[in-house]
């Protein structure tokens, strides 16, 4: 079973700066993509940003210049630095990753088997 454990988040002032991490658990064969999404009560999950196994990144344009997004493979960890956070960035922010798990107990039955998990949230407040 893979587990998405967030840390990081709170409150900040305009202008401020936040980080976000995600550590992958479990028995993770490779992370094929990671990222963060986040929601409001008004707006559906969106995509703030992802990055892929070859550590190419992507953006929403809100974020852009201000948000970068990185991955630690060896430990499986995804990171979000926030910088000049706006009040518009105030949401429930979610982890993602989506890649293989190892499956099976015996040389038999082991095989490769695709994952796709969410983390619990971690408020992120922006105040005026």
């Amino acid at each position: 079973q893979v587990q998405l454990v967030e840390s990081g988040g709170g409150l900040v002032q305009a202008g401020g700066s936040l980080a976000l991490s995600c550590a992958v658990s479990g028995s993770v064969f490779n992370i094929d993509v990671m990222g963060w999404y986040r929601q409001t009560p008004d707006v559906q999950r969106e995509l703030v940003a992802t990055i892929n196994e070859g550590d190419s990144a992507s953006y929403a344009d809100s974020v852009k210049g201000r948000f970068t997004i990185s991955r630690d493979s060896a430990t499986k960890t995804v990171y979000l630095q926030m910088n000049n956070l706006r009040p518009g960035d105030t949401a429930v922010y979610y982890c993602h990753a989506a890649g293989s798990v190892l499956a099976g107990t015996t040389p038999l039955t082991m095989r490769l088997e695709d994952f796709d998990s969410w983390g619990q949230g971690t408020q992120v407040t922006v105040s005026s």
